[in-house]
């Protein structure tokens, strides 16, 4: 929305948040954000205002949704709107701009906002600090899983592999009531084959002993309320008994000002796995690509991003005894992810054979692999 606004010659009003989703955060901008840092760091591009001046509350204001992933042409057109409104209110922001074929100033600017301006509020980057710091006094190196192993995102999938039937019903109930999620019946098991499903605590542990992690190897879980509770964590810890939790690092006390705000708390999340050793999500939800990007940018710091497709065809030919040695499991394992570590390589186009609009759908995100625009000096594999 920063590209949008300078785009369209736009002040910026700062956004409120969603507090309908499942996590019901009351948390606003500044909660979350240094708010100042933010204004000021782009003033120099678009005027930024922490909300919409007295003289303007009134006046009739457009509403629009914006077309998803359109091009710097799209806002130009729309600058029309000025010419019968002052204020133009934007229903949804997310993925309102195009991941390729901007120009270099633009894709620039977005950079500048993502990882510049925006700056977590201090009291959040003094505690990320603090877990990040406690983990390196315990083990100098660690690895940060972004298990999203939760209850909202195995409702919205539909995945419900590994579950009992109370709890598979229960989470198509959540899907069935929650209007905003279009998708309603959702066939588990071709979910599962085609890798659309977060890896289960007890994959991940599998997977990470197949990449070749000892059981000694320090796992910081970066998530909400794991789904299943410990019985599921078991799983994972039965291959990895070295995991830590913020609640394990922090005092109550320290946590205490993050109680019922998910967004803050995921803040604390997002800070230990930018600055982990090693970043492993087990899906490619919105958090998880916004810090692999992040991490490119910062040097294309090593993430390991699953291959879930390809693994659940191991995991299924590992568990029908197809596969009959594990050292053969970790060879297909290690070569599947060769490729797959962060290493500096250009943003991936969109899905071959897809036309119209919908391609746009299938391009890697900007926010997941800023390269090579904002990235200068790196070596392209």
């Amino acid at each position: 929305m920063v590209a949008v606004a300078y785009i369209m010659n736009a002040t910026l009003v700062i956004p409120q948040l969603d507090r309908r989703s499942f996590w019901q955060d009351s948390s606003i901008f500044s909660d979350i954000f240094d708010e100042l840092h933010f204004i000021t760091t782009l003033q120099g591009n678009v005027r930024i205002v922490r909300e919409l001046p007295k003289e303007l509350e009134l006046v009739p204001r457009a509403r629009k949704h914006f077309t998803s992933w359109s091009s710097m042409g799209y806002y130009k057109e729309m600058m029309q709107l000025w010419n019968d409104h002052q204020v133009i209110h934007v229903a949804k922001s997310d993925s309102r701009l195009a991941n390729n074929d901007l120009p270099l100033d633009i894709q620039r600017l977005r950079c500048r906002a993502l990882y510049h301006a925006l700056h977590f509020s201090p009291p959040i980057e003094s505690l990320g600090k603090k877990l990040v710091d406690r983990l390196r006094m315990r083990s100098g190196k660690y690895i940060a899983l972004h298990l999203r192993y939760e209850k909202d995102m195995l409702a919205f999938t539909g995945c419900t592999s590994g579950l009992t039937d109370a709890e598979s019903e229960e989470l198509r109930i959540m899907r069935e009531n929650t209007k905003h999620w279009k998708v309603k019946d959702i066939n588990s098991t071709e979910q599962r084959i085609g890798g659309f499903c977060p890896l289960t605590p007890k994959e991940v542990g599998i997977f990470l002993q197949a990449i070749g992690y000892p059981p000694s190897t320090l796992i910081y879980v970066a998530s909400g309320e794991i789904y299943g509770g410990d019985a599921r964590l078991s799983e994972l810890m039965s291959f990895f008994p070295n995991l830590v939790f913020k609640e394990k690092l922090a005092t109550k006390e320290e946590l205490n000002a993050f109680a019922k705000h998910a967004s803050q708390s995921a803040a604390l999340d997002y800070i230990v796995s930018l600055e982990s050793d090693v970043f492993v999500p087990s899906y490619s939800g919105n958090m998880a690509r916004a810090v692999e990007g992040h991490r490119r940018f910062l040097g294309h710091r090593k993430t390991i991003t699953p291959d879930r497709k390809g693994l659940v065809r191991l995991f299924d030919e590992l568990e029908s005894g197809q596969l009959r040695e594990t050292s053969s499991f970790s060879d297909l394992v290690q070569q599947m992810h060769k490729n797959r570590q962060g290493a500096p390589r250009k943003r991936k186009g969109p899905s071959p054979g897809i036309k119209g609009k919908a391609r746009f759908r299938t391009e890697e995100s900007f926010y997941e692999n800023p390269y090579p625009e904002c990235i200068c000096s790196s070596k392209v594999v």
